[in-house]
């Protein structure tokens, strides 16, 4: 089991920045991807990023440039800096963490926390 706390969430203005955080624990040893994705209303669930163990990251075109995952493996927290934020990134923002056990893979989400951008 993991489980997920995401915090940083908040209003801010257009072209302002925030940095989300979501502390994993549990049987965080068999964490491999960790992800951010975010929900408008009436809108799918959809990808902002991602990082694997080693690193490896992958954006939403969406965000490249403006948006940075990155992961502390020794503090078990996944981060998300988030600049030059637009109206459009209103949304709720999730946490991801794909768990390995046994060679069965399993996937839990954090809580949510919402992220509003004002024109």
């Amino acid at each position: 089991q993991v489980q997920l706390v995401e915090s940083g969430g908040g209003l801010v203005q257009a072209g302002g920045s925030l940095r989300l955080s979501c502390a994993a624990s549990g049987s965080i040893f068999s964490i491999n991807a960790m992800g951010w994705y975010r929900q408008a209303p009436g809108k799918q669930r959809d990808m902002v990023a991602t990082i694997t163990r080693g690193g490896n990251t992958n954006y939403a075109d969406s965000v490249k440039g403006r948006f940075t995952i990155s992961r502390d493996n020794a503090k078990n927290t996944l981060y998300l800096q988030m600049n030059s934020l637009k109206p459009e990134d209103t949304a709720v923002y999730y946490c991801k963490a794909e768990h390995e056990v046994a060679g069965m893979l399993y996937y839990y989400w954090g809580q949510g926390t919402q992220v509003t951008v004002s024109s």
